[in-house]
């Protein structure tokens, strides 16, 4: 992959999980508050938790913090893919959002 492509890829993901933020404060009764800044996007809970998920342009990767650890994802097969595991992106951050959040949270 090019760095032109990581970059494309990279931004279209932090501005899938914006938007997702966007709908989930619209339609549930649960408030997320989405920073962005640069290649890094912060989400804080109510109860002051957050995932903090982030480039690594020189790798060609997306790191992800949560309270159950650090994760990092390259993009394979068409998607975000964890490099120590199983796990895709979009799974990992609905799971580690809902348990941080006290509720059902989905992210494409």
């Amino acid at each position: 992959m090019t760095d032109s492509e990581f970059l494309d890829r990279a931004e279209a993901l932090l501005q899938s999980v914006e938007a997702a933020c966007d709908r989930i404060n619209a339609e549930l009764d649960v408030d997320i508050d989405n920073q962005r800044v640069g290649g890094m996007v912060t989400l804080s809970f109510s109860n002051k938790s957050q995932i903090i998920i982030n480039m690594q342009k020189p790798l060609h990767e997306i790191w992800m913090a949560a309270k159950s650890g650090g994760y990092h994802y390259r993009f394979s097969d068409g998607q975000w893919r964890d490099t120590k595991g199983p796990g895709e992106f979009f799974a990992e951050l609905t799971r580690n959002a809902t348990a941080q959040s006290g509720a059902a949270l989905v992210f494409p």
